[in-house]
């Protein structure tokens, strides 16, 4: 897959293509997201991030990980997204020092103590401030600004008159920032960052990466001491999950910088999915700038059978509980097919509403999803006017538990898990980045070719031998493309192209496949150069700790000492 060669004049003026970043809790959604188009990924080490329950990197991978996001053109940021305890700050310290020695590009970080740690160990590391700090208004950004962050991350729940409020504001004041905001995935019921019923009820804290999901489990609403009797609208506290593909060309008027995919606790097929919807989505928004932006059908269910509690635009239009929490379930379900309206000869009838195939995993929601649902694989499809028959394996179903009324939903689609699979399978690149040229020359010098990349890495190559006079087959523009845009297996494809040749002038080809090769192999050692950012070595987390003279004594806390403050 390529991005767009090359964009109109009239399109590219005023659009500012924000940057997409994906998440990778394991080398497999890494490869996912670069191969589908991710801009940059953002990945946890074994500590000190908000998803402890994802496979992760280690402090050793980071080496390789970052060559391999550089050598493709794709940034990497660290999640420092929790909060830290005292006894923890000399072990965040040596975690601290040895992402900013491995060249990631940046740090999310939740804890303002970390900030400030950071900034007292380098002056230029970037710092992005989490959607953990809650920062809903300008007055946030501000204040992350004095904290030494580069870019904020703002909360989930801003809406996108709120995000062009804050953008005002903060250019009013000369405070601007970069402003990244969730573009799809899982909504918390509370703000983010300030959610402690998984740490009140299971002891299990949020802000230390050990979410319980207490808001994907059954409530029941009692008021006055009285039971509501809401039917079957039971998850009281589970929010549909943020899709906010419909709405990116008014996000990308906004001027948000980065749109950010959440799920890194998600499978790899999630994370190819999800990116290569949004990444194409982009890119068309920017091709059609001005036309009426549409989400097709193939796209939502796309997005649906990625990972679906129901899609919704969260926030960005405003508040509307009603639509935002439906209640009827908290875990996934995926495209919506249809009802049973009739059981017979141990096959289902139903009116269908959206594709379905041999293979398909469906699952029957009876409106108890707290309890086990009855669910399989479908043997066959039948059309019988307007009904579709679906036939399962003997002995798969337990027939007595599916009923007339029954909602049917696709929860599985192994042949789009292939396709998505293959999509980052193998050593060859896939997804390819264009890189501009430019072409100068004239009969009796030598060619010489300039490359640029969109990370703004620039390489120039000469030819060996002179040019000579063409009497037939001169270099031409569309003749340069044809031999330079032979870019397969690299990491790059053809962009745009300037001819600058004076005259008719010819170069063997085996020389210029050898420039091209050049270009190729100079590029990818300029891209795999590790950042090298300022690190300290005499700054230490003591420097910035008040000393026994200036401090009164702390008091001891239940568990510390043995013994409990008055």
């Amino acid at each position: 897959m390529k991005v767009p060669a090359q964009e109109s004049e009239s399109n590219s003026v005023n659009f500012k293509r924000p940057e997409l970043l994906a998440p990778a809790g394991n080398w497999d959604c890494a490869k996912a997201a670069v191969e589908n188009g991710a801009d940059a990924i953002y990945f946890g080490l074994e500590r000190f991030n908000a998803r402890m329950r994802s496979q992760n990197f280690t402090e050793s991978d980071l080496p390789r990980l970052m060559d391999f996001l550089h050598r493709r053109g794709v940034k990497g940021y660290v999640t420092f997204n929790t909060l830290i305890f005292p006894r923890e700050l000399a072990e965040a310290e040596q975690y601290l020092r040895t992402i900013i020695a491995a060249g990631v590009d940046a740090a999310i970080v939740q804890d303002v103590g970390i900030c400030r740690l950071i900034r007292h160990l380098s002056s230029d590391f970037p710092i992005h401030a989490s959607t953990q700090m809650t920062i809903t208004s300008a007055t946030g950004v501000e204040f992350a600004k004095s904290l030494g962050c580069q870019l904020v991350v703002l909360a989930r729940e801003c809406s996108l008159k709120e995000i062009d409020k804050i953008q005002q504001q903060i250019a009013e004041k000369n405070a601007s920032l970069p402003l990244e905001v969730f573009v799809h995935g899982a909504l918390c019921v509370a703000y983010s960052g300030q959610c402690l019923t998984s740490e009140a009820l299971g002891g299990r804290s949020a802000n230390r990466g050990e979410c319980a999901q207490a808001c994907r489990m059954p409530y029941e609403l009692i008021i006055d001491g009285q039971v509501v009797d809401l039917g079957n609208r039971k998850y009281l506290l589970s929010p549909q999950d943020l899709a906010g593909l419909e709405i990116l060309p008014e996000l990308v008027k906004a001027g948000v910088s980065s749109l950010k995919i959440e799920g890194r606790l998600k499978s790899a097929e999630y994370v190819a999915n999800v990116t290569r919807v949004y990444r194409e989505a982009l890119d068309r928004v920017k091709a059609e700038a001005g036309k009426k932006f549409s989400v097709s059908n193939q796209e939502k269910s796309n997005l649906e059978m990625a990972f679906s509690r129901g899609l919704y635009t969260g926030w960005f239009e405003g508040i509307n509980n009603q639509e935002l929490v439906h209640a009827r379930f908290g875990k996934k379900r995926g495209v919506y097919l249809g009802e049973v309206i009739r059981i017979r000869n141990e096959k289902v009838a139903l009116r269908l509403e959206a594709p379905v195939k041999p293979g398909d995993g469906i699952v029957f929601d009876s409106n108890r999803p707290e309890t086990k649902e009855e669910g399989g694989r479908v043997y066959a499809v039948e059309q019988k006017g307007g009904e579709t028959l679906l036939s399962f394996g003997r002995g798969d179903l337990n027939w007595r538990r599916i009923q007339v009324g029954d909602k049917v939903w696709k929860t599985s689609d192994p042949e789009l898990d292939k396709q998505l699979r293959q999509s980052f399978a193998g050593e060859n690149p896939k997804f390819q980045r264009p890189i501009g040229l430019e072409i100068y020359g004239e009969v009796g010098g030598n060619l010489c070719a300039i490359a640029r990349d969109e990370s703004g890495n620039i390489v120039q190559v000469e030819s060996a031998i002179p040019l000579a006079e063409a009497h037939n087959q001169p270099l031409t523009t569309e003749r340069l493309q044809e031999q330079f845009g032979r870019l397969g297996n690299t990491p790059f494809c053809l962009g745009r192209l300037t001819n600058n040749i004076n005259g008719d002038a010819m170069l063997p080809v085996s020389e210029l496949n050898r420039l091209r090769r050049e270009i190729v192999t100079q590029l990818e050692e300029l891209r795999a150069k590790p950042k090298r950012w300022e690190l300290r070595q005499d700054a230490a987390i003591t420097d910035l700790l008040p000393t026994k003279e200036t401090s009164p004594p702390a008091p001891l806390l239940q568990g510390e000492g043995g013994k409990t403050p008055p």
